[in-house]
């Protein structure tokens, strides 16, 4: 050491502790690049040559395998920085600047703490004090230096890494269901069960379009699927377990199945606190090379199911999505386009006497700004009239529906048993490897052998269960498609129309005969519902039907009923027009029975003229403007009524009745009543 070295420390410096901080940047570059190792290590000798003991150099090498891109995740470098700053280091040294940091942010807040707590640090080439100019600049430019340093090695490597993906030659890993060769090369997994489960997947999605009914159907037909592990003691094995919605999107949305090669899909982005977030690239800046190796589909269909996926997807775009066919009774379900905006309409649905009515509304403009929806059709008739015109269109083409709906059934069913048959074919191999590692072993060594036959009971329950599972299945599959059923698929060919107006023929499979003949159906509400229908290869056809009753319209009483009514009122009560009325059948407008009260609904409704009106109007009295005509009670009016001497029509059903005048010579005196009789009459209030 020069004098001038040694000038820089004092005995403060040496009253304190000196640091050796050491680093490798990877585990491997700890096992193989040794010698970096025992440098940094030996610097401890240069302490000593300063003026510390031994027993006062204390050595930080917990970060050893970590990077110094950023200081996130080193645990030494966190407790030296500590140190230094509660002024117990009276020196730090380091090999060079890049085993401390090579991060400007990390460097330069060390130098910062070095400054203001008097701590001196030194690497390979001398010795510095942070309070001097000149050599904080040196450290400084020492700092850039070492990020620009691992800048320059990123690049290098990113460049290769490039390159190589650019001819399709990187070797990234590898999705299940496709493997390495012995020569780098993919190609697909020797597994027949995992092959045959991709294609299963890709089938299902194929059929139904949707990545959750792949899920459903891989659930109903309790079929698993596989995964290989990417970490922990077991990576690279093939485990078997249930298939999860995210992994089948993962799955139908991975370029490598149609035998592309792809990389690029992702950005990686550091976080303040260290983390790694990934974002999605968009597809432009992919290196996508189509038809490197075999794949599970052609890139068309990937393409297809990619535009599926895009269509039934909640946010596409300014637009609604083109959903999947659901179970709802709605026929045109994501096929309908509002002819005012343009935009796609959703369905509502509604309850009509016990029926689920679908409502076809154009509601994004309403939701975005706030007010009512662009227009709204009931969809009840218009489903029909767009059955009846697919009935007419597809029943020249039904022989040719049929035989395409019985393969596609048998190969489904064929599909579906080969993959059982694999799982059993997979759970005996596993038994009989079991039963060979149990019969190779020592029968003297039963530690071993207890754990090994225990192991076989296991796999011999797992084989038993599995295929006992496999023969109920067949068994159900094996009706599932009776000759009764195929009898019916090939009387599709002459009876189309039966069967596409059967209740009990699932809505979601007349949603995808729809989908299959039909592009879009755009509609107009005017003071008559127009319907352009779009099919399949350009050809265009229009429905113009009368607008559909609104739900008080279609409860509204009959006018030629309400007529009746009118006219009925001139003679009878209330209760008798319900009895007439439901005695010649008519009904409602809710389809009920009449009744008394229905009839008084529907006389206000409509501002009907009671019956106590009309009669009044008629000149009728009341009991009590008889009584004073006659000079009687009420009580003798109402007996000389019971016995004729009065004219009377009743009002209604709670005894209120209107009588007609007698004219100028009414009766005097109840002729032809006993006394005796009129008085029990008047006591017991006679009507």
């Amino acid at each position: 050491m020069s004098g001038t070295t040694h000038e820089k420390v004092n005995a403060g410096h040496l009253q304190r502790n000196a640091y050796l901080y050491v680093r490798q940047s990877t585990l491997r570059q700890v096992l193989e690049n040794t010698e970096s190792t025992l440098r940094q290590y030996d610097l401890r000798q240069r302490a000593v040559t300063l003026g510390w003991p031994v027993e006062r150099i204390v050595v930080i090498d917990g970060d050893l395998g970590q990077s110094a891109a950023t200081a996130a995740d080193r645990e030494g470098f966190q407790k030296l920085v500590t140190e230094v700053s509660l002024e117990k280091a009276g020196i730090v040294l380091g090999l060079e600047v890049s085993r401390l940091a090579r991060n400007s942010t990390d460097w330069h807040r060390l130098l910062e703490i070095c400054a203001l707590t008097d701590t001196l640090i030194l690497d390979e080439d001398g010795l510095y004090d942070p309070r001097h100019f000149n050599d904080r600049l040196l450290l400084g430019l020492k700092g850039t230096m070492s990020e620009a340093e691992l800048h320059v090695i990123r690049a290098r490597l990113q460049g290769g890494i490039l390159n190589k993906a650019r001819r399709g030659e990187l070797q990234c890993p590898l999705p299940v269901g496709l493997v390495y060769n012995s020569e780098g090369r993919p190609i697909l997994d020797p597994d027949q069960q995992v092959q045959q489960s991709l294609r299963f997947l890709f089938d299902a999605f194929r059929r139904t379009g949707s990545a959750c009914a792949v899920v459903k159907a891989f659930r109903q037909k309790k079929l698993l699927f596989p995964r290989r592990l990417r970490t922990g003691p077991n990576q690279g094995e093939l485990v078997w377990a249930e298939l999860a919605h995210s992994r089948a999107l993962y799955i139908l949305h991975n370029p490598r199945y149609a035998g592309a090669f792809v990389y690029g899909r992702n950005r990686t982005r550091r976080k303040v606190d260290g983390r790694t977030s990934y974002t999605k690239a968009p597809r432009e800046q992919w290196i996508l090379l189509p038809d490197v190796h075999p794949g599970y589909l052609s890139w068309g269909q990937y393409e297809e199911n990619r535009q599926r996926l895009q269509e039934n997807a909640y946010a596409n775009g300014q637009d609604r999505r083109r959903s999947p066919p659901r179970e709802g009774p709605a026929l045109l379900q994501g096929l309908v386009v509002c002819g005012v905006c343009g935009s796609r309409m959703t369905v509502r649905y509604h309850t009509r006497q016990t029926r689920i009515v679908p409502e076809y509304v154009c509601q994004r403009d309403g939701a975005e700004h706030i007010v009512s929806v662009c227009q709204h059709v009931f969809g009840e008739q218009l489903d029909q009239a767009i059955g009846q015109l697919l009935i007419d269109t597809i029943t020249p083409l039904a022989l040719e529906v049929t035989l395409t709906v019985q393969q596609e059934m048998q190969a489904r069913l064929e599909e579906v048993d080969r993959l059982r048959k694999k799982q059993v074919e997979r759970a005996r191999y596993e038994a009989d490897l079991a039963q060979r590692r149990y019969l190779h072993v020592d029968p003297a060594n039963r530690l071993v052998a207890d754990s090994l036959e225990a192991e076989w009971n296991n796999k011999l329950r797992a084989l038993s269960a599995a295929q006992q599972q496999y023969e109920e299945q067949h068994k159900k599959d094996q009706a599932a498609i009776s000759e009764q059923q195929r009898a019916s698929i090939a009387a599709l060919a002459h009876d189309f129309p039966r069967l596409w107006q059967n209740p009990q023929t699932p809505h979601r499979e007349r949603k995808r005969l729809v989908r299959l003949l039909l592009d879009d159906v755009t509609l107009i509400r005017n003071h008559e519902i127009t319907a352009h229908v779009r099919f399949k290869g350009g050809i265009t056809k229009t429905l113009t039907m009368p607008r559909p009753l609104n739900a008080w319209e279609a409860r509204k009483t009959p006018t030629e009923v309400v007529t009746e009514i009118d006219r009925l009122l001139d003679h009878h009560t209330e209760t008798e027009i319900a009895r007439l009325l439901n005695q010649r059948g008519l009904c409602s407008g809710e389809g009920l029975a009449f009744h008394s009260w229905t009839i008084a609904r529907i006389r206000c409704r409509y501002q009907l003229k009671s019956r106590y009106d009309r009669l009044r109007e008629k000149g009728l009295l009341t009991v009590e403007e008889m009584s004073d005509r006659l000079k009687l009670t009420p009580a003798w009016v109402r007996a000389w009524r019971n016995h004729g001497l009065l004219r009377a029509y009743p009002v209604c059903d709670k005894k209120l009745w209107l009588y007609e005048d007698p004219g100028p010579n009414p009766p005097r005196k109840a002729q032809g009543i006993k006394l005796s009789e009129r008085r029990a009459r008047f006591a017991r209030g006679a009507v």
